[in-house]
């Protein structure tokens, strides 16, 4: 199984006004990609997840940290935290990997 950016990108473009679209589900895993338009209103989601930023930069705020993000950065937010992508550049995409349990996995 292989999806490459260029096939996410044009998936999303054919939902238009979408700024994310779910592209694969395996389990309690799926994939997105995600690509906010000057502001970033997402909300805590129930399960964890993993940010792989595509392109563009910005800051990344998860819960009361906040810090700088770039191509190929991973970024890892826990269930139910608040968290989102501000000042980001205009190309500013990324892939979204959510997993686990409603609620988050067990921090072992």
């Amino acid at each position: 199984m292989k999806i490459t950016v260029k096939e996410a990108l044009s998936a999303l473009q054919l939902h238009e006004g979408k700024t994310f679209l779910q592209l694969f589900r395996h389990g309690s895993m799926s994939v997105e990609i995600y690509q906010p338009k000057e502001q970033d209103l997402q909300q805590p989601h129930l399960q964890d997840e993993i940010y792989v930023v595509i392109s563009g930069i910005g800051l990344f705020q998860n819960g009361p940290d906040q810090y700088p993000f770039s191509p190929g950065d991973l970024l890892f937010v826990p269930a139910g935290v608040e968290h989102r992508f501000l000042e980001f550049t205009e190309d500013f995409k990324t892939w979204v990997i959510f997993f686990g349990v409603a609620g988050g996995e067990a921090n072992d």
